[in-house]
């Protein structure tokens, strides 16, 4: 059940979502996917002027990468299966974007030197907005395309209220709820993501010594054990749901064939839990 790309391979993703890309949209601008990606690599690596590399150690370029690979192939799933309303080339593009620039928030200004860009964990996605307007805005992006990006990038982090985003139209609202659904499944499917919960709460317990919100979320893990034992529940208690009721149940346009074959993010998130429980239950 594992992924046929790797996401640690950023050239392979590019090639795979260029794949799509052509798939869809045959006459379309063939060095789009080629320059977005271009663009979001400089952004991570420390190449956009006045950021450092990333120093995240959860949410990094293969973060990135992982939700982008899966809303890709979502949204090429929803495009093939007619569902209404279909995606034009432009929007397509705008989603991309939008996916490749959703953590932005987490990179740090240069002269940035205290800690990870993790103690932005709170106010990440509105810093990602921000990021994404001043960089867009320099790429030429029309005021309206910049708006669509940012409502997508809203739709992320964990706290999202979706109610409150004025979607600017039924495609973007679609597209965000894609992003939003990538963002959550393709971390959850990583082969690795067992292994690198500890270094989740690690960044959890960084953004909580720095914004000292006993309030928030990422207050109320006391240990890196303590996120183990209730990731299966946020599972099945939270993301499931998330999925299903705020996101329209767009996950099931992973299903190979649709609508009815077999889920690989559902399945590869499942055995992820299993391995967990497992972990859990085993004795010392």
């Amino acid at each position: 059940m594992q992924p046929l790309v790797s996401t640690k391979d950023p050239a392979a993703v590019r090639q795979e979502i260029q794949s799509v890309y052509q798939h869809l949209f045959p006459r379309g601008d063939v060095a789009f996917v080629g320059r977005a990606f271009g663009w979001a690599k400089d952004c991570f690596t420390g190449q956009h002027p006045g950021y450092e590399p990333v120093d995240a150690a959860y949410h990094d370029f293969e973060h990135t990468l992982q939700g982008a690979l899966c809303m890709m192939e979502l949204l090429r799933g929803r495009q093939e299966a007619g569902a209404p309303p279909l995606i034009a080339e432009r929007p397509f593009q705008l989603g991309l974007l939008a996916i490749l620039l959703h953590d932005t928030g987490y990179l740090k200004k240069r002269g940035d030197t205290a800690g990870t860009g993790a103690k932005y964990t709170i106010t990440h996605v509105e810093r990602s907005a921000a990021f994404a307007a001043e960089f867009l805005g320099a790429k030429g992006c029309l005021p309206a395309e910049i708006l669509a990006v940012q409502n997508m990038i809203h739709c992320t982090g964990v706290d999202a209220e979706l109610h409150k985003i004025h979607f600017q139209n039924e495609i973007e609202r679609v597209l965000g709820h894609a992003l939003g659904t990538a963002d959550l499944l393709g971390q959850m499917a990583a082969a690795d993501y067992v292994e690198k919960l500890p270094v989740l709460y690690a960044e959890f317990a960084e953004a909580a010594r720095f914004s000292k919100d006993p309030t928030h979320f990422v207050s109320m893990y006391s240990s890196a054990d303590q996120l183990l034992r209730m990731t299966p529940g946020f599972w099945d208690g939270y993301v499931l749901p998330k999925l299903e009721r705020d996101f329209g149940g767009l996950y099931r346009f992973l299903n190979d064939p649709y609508p009815d074959g077999p889920n690989s993010y559902l399945a590869r998130i499942e055995a992820n839990m299993l391995r967990l429980r497992q972990r859990l239950t085993a004795p010392d």
